[in-house]
C-alpha cells in the first residue's frame, strides 16, 4: 500500500503510538496512563514488580525506499537536550526513564521497548553528537532481536481492497 501522509498524519500517529505502548504494557500487568509532560509521553506501574516507567515514544513512518532510516530520539542541537528532559521528567514521578520507538512503512510496523540504561550501554553512539539515533538497518535490527531487555512486536499489514 502506498503512503500518502494527511497534514494531521505526525499527530495521528503520535497518539497511535503512545495507545500502542499502552496497550502492550496493559496487557503485560501495567496500569499504565497517557501523559502530557515535558520528556515523557506514558507512564507505567506494575504493582507485582513495582516497576515503575516513564516513557518517551518516538514514531515515524517511513515510505518507500527509507524504511531503514534511522530515527532521531534525542536531539542536543541549538541548546536542547531532550533525553535530560526524559530523565528529569522521570525523577519527577519516580520512574525509570525508558523509550519506545514505533515506526511503521506500507507493509508493516515495528514497536521496540527499552529501558534509557539499555540504549546507553548498548546502542548510543558517540556521546558528543548532536542527535542520538536509533538505527533500523538490518544488522540493527538483528541485534535488537536477539537482546531480550529490548521489548519487540511487529506488525505485518495486508490490506486486500485499501487503494483510494
Amino acid at each position: 500500500m502506498k503512503i500518502n501522509k494527511s497534514t494531521r498524519h505526525a499527530k495521528i500517529i503520535g497518539d497511535f503510538g503512545e495507545a500502542l505502548v499502552c496497550n502492550w504494557l496493559s496487557r503485560s500487568g501495567f496500569e499504565v496512563t497517557i501523559v502530557d509532560h515535558t520528556g515523557i509521553d506514558v507512564l507505567a506501574y506494575n504493582s507485582e514488580t513495582r516497576n515503575r516507567l516513564g516513557i518517551s515514544v518516538k514514531y515515524r513512518t517511513r515510505v518507500k525506499g527509507t524504511e531503514a532510516t534511522s530515527v532521531n530520539i534525542f536531539s542536543y542541537q541549538k541548546g536542547k537536550n531532550d533525553r535530560q528532559k526524559v530523565i528529569d521528567a522521570c525523577k519527577a514521578f519516580e520512574a525509570e526513564p525508558w523509550i519506545a520507538i514505533y515506526v511503521e512503512s506500507s507493509y508493516c510496523a515495528d514497536l521496540f521497548l527499552l529501558s534509557l540504561e539499555n540504549y546507553d550501554n548498548e546502542y548510543r553512539a558517540n556521546q558528543k553528537r548532536a542527535i542520538d539515533g536509533w538505527k533500523m538497518g538490518q544488522k540493527y535490527r538483528k541485534r535488537y532481536e536477539d537482546d531480550p531487555r529490548v521489548r519487540h512486536i511487529r506488525m505485518d499489514f495486508s490490506g486486500s481492497s485499501w487503494e483510494w
